[in-house]
């Protein structure tokens, strides 16, 4: 095998409007970017299409990490797998009444569609108490009876998910086994396997949700590894997971329900490697994309992951993932003014096509990027994505008419009062992330990135309180960043569901033991080049009584009964600012993540280009641009020219291929020497 073959990394991040490409190059430095229109039908198109746009020969490759919205598309389209269930008798109609929760907290209407229908929801004879004693055997006949009436009525994929499987799953193991002897595929899902956590309703659903979408996965991941091994890789490909970590192609189909919010999880990572080597290690990371918003919060930099994602109504989704709350708000959101004469900002979004209406694609709605566009944020010259370029005046004309009319204002003014709109909304997010959850703004610095986040970071700051904002080299293709920095990752969850007296500190040190004792196993059989393992423990705790679960870090397994109860008082102290002494604590969850570091990337590669030995050298130009105190004359910058120790204040506006960038008046900025902008906040 030549040098060549083995010299890039490639990060390939699939949006909703952008399909985005990094490859690197650590022997020689060398850096290639790309960013495509998705291919919202077939990924796949656009994947590959990013790999020619920059020029990187499948067979010159050494690795492919991607991160995709394969999943989490199909399930929000509801354009997924015929599954059907066998679950406990009696138990049919758990997936559907749920928590008997309402879709709308107010609304006395409201429609649920669970993710497999009743008629292929069917129950066989077996039954564990919550202690894990068989009650009832296992009906073996029935099992092999019920698979074949789900094949019948044409089922692709089918789950098995019995009462009290997480503490024993000897039943589960048996069916599966059964099934998997009729079934003519590999789509069997077992739902102790995906989760091994106690919430029969949590659980099933997490399972309903693997097996919907693994036929999905699998015949995109395949056709993926075909067409490249057909240009010369002949390597696996990872994928990125929605907790924020790879995992080889050939295993993913199998926990499908991973990849979940992998597109967001690798802009979080992204950001808490940089922030690491900028010293910048707590972060509020803000993503704005074409299609939507995604804000996270780092601390340490690490990012915070929570097992109880709601992608939708009565959809949980329990496994580990990125802790990111999303909201339709990006660059393609749609502007329009409702029957009571209120101006709203998405969530409806112009998406990849049409797009905006400045793409030239068709788009008639007046969107986000069509307000920057008409105030002088964005240049009309240097879009991406343009199909037929359309004039400034006829943006302009059609948000006047759409939105400006209807709310007595002119183009200009209709423009700014869906920034100051959409402001609003992206900084509720941000709020949400941090003061909701007991952190000041003020502590962190804003990781803005995404091809929009640049272009709106500074204003939601100063909104904010926040004061700093960092916006890496290359802000536009952060996610694609995130797959090429991002670590392999395994997580596994037990439940303990025990006051903690009852419990012994071998038990615990067990658990925690066995767990890491699979997970180097898993990254053993992935056989991808890692530097080093680590394991991650915490726990999920609560006082006795409580329903809130509270997830404590675990500094080392062995800390025994002792140390959990000194942890998760000191926790919860954090949190709440109290102290329920005379409540005796209950061990719920113990949790392990297995990490295989892999080789690290110097980020100073992504900004070496021939810099201007002046700043004024590196200005191509000025024009009107408006800011909230009103119009300025703006100097326009060539980020990739600006010198490497570049200090200036705004306003300023800075280019470069994948993003833009806004500097409010009176910000200071300063360019450090991983080529990241820091931005100092005005007061």
């Amino acid at each position: 095998m030549s040098s060549s073959r083995t010299s890039f990394t490639v990060g390939i991040d699939v949006g909703g409007t952008f399909t985005d490409l990094l490859a690197v190059d650590s022997t020689s430095g060398a850096v290639k970017l790309a960013k495509v229109s998705t291919t919202i039908d077939n990924q796949a198109i656009g994947f590959m299409a990013a790999l020619q746009s920059a020029g990187a020969d499948p067979a010159d490759l050494r690795a492919v990490v991607h991160g995709t919205t394969t999943t989490t598309n199909a399930l929000l389209e509801r354009k997924i797998a015929r599954v059907g269930l066998i679950t406990t008798k009696g138990f049919r109609d758990v997936l559907e009444l749920g928590r008997r929760t309402r879709p709308q907290p107010y609304g006395l209407r409201g429609t649920f569609h669970p993710l497999i229908e009743r008629e292929r929801r069917l129950e066989v004879p077996e039954r564990m108490d919550a202690d894990g004693k068989v009650l009832v055997p296992l009906d073996e006949a029935a099992v092999a009876e019920a698979a074949k009436k789900l094949l019948a009525a044409g089922c692709e994929a089918i789950v098995i998910h019995f009462l009290h499987s997480y503490i024993n799953p000897a039943h589960e193991r048996r069916a599966a086994e059964i099934v998997r002897g009729l079934w003519p595929n590999a789509y069997v899902t077992a739902g102790h396997a995906i989760l091994s956590e106690y919430r029969e309703f949590e659980r099933g659903v997490t399972a309903a949700v693997n097996a919907s979408v693994q036929p999905v996965l699998d015949r995109y991941l395949s056709r993926l590894r075909t067409e490249l091994a057909a240009k010369g890789f002949d390597r696996d490909i990872l994928v990125m997971q929605g907790n924020g970590g790879t995992i080889s192609s050939q295993l993913i189909a199998r926990s499908a329900v991973n990849t979940v919010m992998s597109g967001p999880a690798s802009g979080v990572m992204a950001a808490a490697y940089t922030g690491r080597m900028s010293g910048q290690p707590n972060l509020i990371t803000y993503d704005m994309g074409g299609t939507s918003t995604d804000v996270g919060l780092i601390e340490d930099a690490v990012p915070q992951v929570s097992g109880e994602l709601e992608l939708e109504y009565a959809m949980p989704i329990h496994v580990p993932m990125v802790d990111v709350h999303t909201i339709g708000a990006g660059g393609g959101s749609i502007a329009s003014v409702d029957v009571a004469g209120m101006l709203r900002v998405g969530p409806e979004s112009a998406g990849a096509r049409p797009g905006p209406i400045c793409y030239g694609r068709g788009g008639g709605e007046p969107t986000i990027t069509d307000a920057n566009l008409v105030l002088g944020r964005l240049n009309p010259d240097h879009l991406l994505g343009v199909d037929r370029p359309v004039t400034l005046d006829h943006v302009r004309q059609v948000i006047e008419q759409k939105v400006g009319r209807r709310l007595g204002l002119d183009a200009e003014a209709a423009a700014a009062a869906i920034l100051r709109i959409a402001n609003d909304r992206m900084a509720g997010a941000i709020r949400l992330v941090s003061l909701s959850r007991g952190h000041d703004p003020r502590d962190f610095a804003l990781f803005a990135f995404g091809g929009a986040g640049p272009l709106h970071a500074s204003a939601l700051a100063r909104e904010l309180a926040i004061p700093t904002v960092l916006v890496p080299v290359r802000p536009g293709i952060t996610n694609a960043l995130g797959c090429v920095v991002a670590d392999l990752r395994h997580d596994f969850v037990r439940t303990v569901n025990k006051p903690l007296s009852a419990i012994d500190d071998a038990a615990i040190a067990g658990i925690y033991a066995e767990q890491t004792r699979d997970g180097e196993a898993t990254i053993k059989r992935e056989n991808v080049p890692i530097q080093e393992l680590r394991a991650i423990h915490s726990a999920d705790m609560q006082f006795q009584g409580q329903s809130h679960i509270l997830s404590v870090a675990i500094d080392r397994p062995d800390l025994g009964v002792e140390g959990l109860h000194k942890a998760f008082a000191a926790a919860y102290w954090r949190r709440f600012g109290i102290e329920l002494s005379e409540i005796p604590p209950v061990l719920v969850n113990l949790h392990t993540a297995v990490i295989g570091v892999r080789p690290h990337i110097d980020l100073a590669m992504l900004a070496a280009s021939e810099r201007a030995p002046t700043l004024e050298a590196a200005q191509i130009g000025e024009r009107r641009v408006w800011f909230s105190d009103g119009w300025r004359q703006t100097p326009i910058y060539a980020r990739d020219r600006l010198p490497r120790d570049a200090a200036f204040e705004g306003p300023a506006i800075l280019e470069q291929l994948d993003c833009t960038t806004v500097v409010e008046p009176g910000d200071a900025v300063r360019q450090d020497k991983l080529g990241n902008l820091l931005i100092t906040v005005r007061v």
